[in-house]
Parts: structure tokens; C-alpha cells; sequence
């Protein structure tokens, strides 16, 4: 698995909420977005069917 960086701008009082939450969860914030994100694609699958992934090039809608 390729493990890429991403940039996200987010409000201060979310990320204090979220900080809030993963540690309450006795996670990382990475962690848990990437629990969240997760959560949010599987559900988007499971309502829409598999995202086709395509290599080389991102996916769009």
C-alpha cells in the first residue's frame, strides 16, 4: 500500500473538537480521519456500489 501526504485547511475550533474525540478514543487525529473516511467511503459504496479505481489517474464522479 502506498501511503500518500495530504494537506487538509480545517476551522480551529473542528480541529480542537476532533483532537477532543481521537483522544477520548485513545486514537491519533490521523487515525481517526482515517477511520472516518473510511466509515464515509464504505457507507458511499455500499449505497452506490464500488468506487472504480483506475492506476496512474484519480477517480472522478
Amino acid at each position: 500500500m502506498i501511503i500518500k501526504d495530504f494537506s487538509l485547511r480545517i476551522e480551529e475550533n473542528t480541529l480542537k473538537k476532533l483532537h477532543y474525540i481521537a483522544d477520548s478514543e485513545d486514537r491519533s487525529v490521523n487515525k481517526e480521519l482515517l477511520r472516518l473516511i473510511r466509515r464515509h467511503i464504505a457507507e458511499y459504496e455500499k449505497k452506490h456500489g464500488e468506487i472504480p479505481l483506475h492506476e496512474g489517474k484519480d477517480t472522478e464522479p
